[in-house]
């Protein structure tokens, strides 16, 4: 419940912006006071408030105060091992398991991170598209890993421009075959559509920009283990990146992993992993970061892989 407080403004405010005055008056961000006067939930003498608007004392103020953020919790889903790592009134940060796909699409049958959000009566965002509320990125479905979810639509708008700006800070870890050289660098290479196999992409001429920074940080005798940043965000981007270095994700098959590799470590997808996650919270703009430990199919294949060498 939202509550709305009435009051004056005191002498020592008058002459400030209203946003910086109310901050200041309020114990609040001056970005979650903008945020309410822009929804117009800030009167001054009745009428709407406007941000650079100056302050005046004793003018009457009626603000409807956001609403008070939830506790973090940490509990398990419903469906297939996935995890709220965090929730306030804003966002939910997941720990997706592979073989949950971020939102329901044409041919999926299998759970979705949407779908065990509505199952724990967690409320998500409703803007954008209906099967795709609350999402503001996507993993793979065979792709494990931290993803953060939009719970307000403020945070939906934020977190969609910050996504879009290239301001959050995404890092993956990946297992290579092979030794990519140099053993840090970045690729920047154009990705499309595949021109033969309409489930796949591939970099092509005229494809969308795409950029992918890496670090190796352990080398074996049949892999590397890299450090991924993206810049870019495109669809399967590590994947085909690596592929086209002749260098793929252990395990997966579908871009020319060695199969009898994948087996050998006891892969049935490929051993790519979002490790952490960092971006500004929509609520206040604070830096915030959030990681997610390896799961236990990329750990065991990681020591198969690491006790070979």
């Amino acid at each position: 419940m939202r509550e709305t407080r009435t009051l004056a403004v005191p002498d020592g405010l008058a002459g400030m912006r209203v946003d910086a005055g109310l901050a200041r008056l309020l114990g609040l961000s001056r970005t979650t006071v903008a945020t309410l006067v822009d929804a117009g939930d800030v009167l001054v003498d009745g009428r709407p408030a406007i941000r650079s608007e100056r302050l005046v004392a004793d003018a009457g103020l009626q603000i409807t105060l956001p609403e008070p953020p939830r506790a973090p919790v940490t509990a398990p889903m419903t469906v297939d091992g996935l995890t709220i790592i965090y929730r306030d009134a804003d966002i939910a940060v997941i720990d997706k398991p592979v073989g949950v796909a971020a939102h329901a699409s044409p041919g999926w049958t299998g759970p979705t991170v949407t779908g065990a959000l509505a199952g724990l009566g967690i409320q998500a965002a409703t803007s954008g598209a209906s099967e795709r509320q609350g999402i503001v990125h996507r993993l793979d479905a065979g792709t494990s890993g931290v993803m953060v979810t939009a719970l307000s639509e403020h945070a939906y708008t934020v977190l969609k421009d910050a996504f879009r700006e290239r301001t959050v800070d995404k890092v993956y870890s990946a297992l290579v075959q092979g030794h990519p050289d140099p053993s840090s660098g970045t690729i920047d290479a154009p990705i499309g559509r595949h021109p033969t196999a309409d489930w796949k992409f591939a970099v092509v001429a005229g494809g969308r920009d795409s950029v992918t920074h890496y670090d190796t940080d352990e080398a074996f005798r049949a892999a590397s283990l890299l450090t991924v940043h993206l810049e870019t965000g495109r669809t399967h981007q590590i994947r085909v990146h690596f592929s086209a270095l002749h260098h793929p994700c252990v395990g997966d098959l579908t871009y020319g992993a060695d199969p009898v590799l994948a087996k050998r470590v006891g892969l049935t997808r490929q051993w790519l992993h979002a490790r952490s996650l960092a971006f500004a919270h929509p609520a206040d703009g604070r830096r915030v970061e959030f990681t997610s430990p390896y799961p236990a199919d990329l750990e065991h294949a990681l020591e198969v892989v690491r006790d070979s060498s």
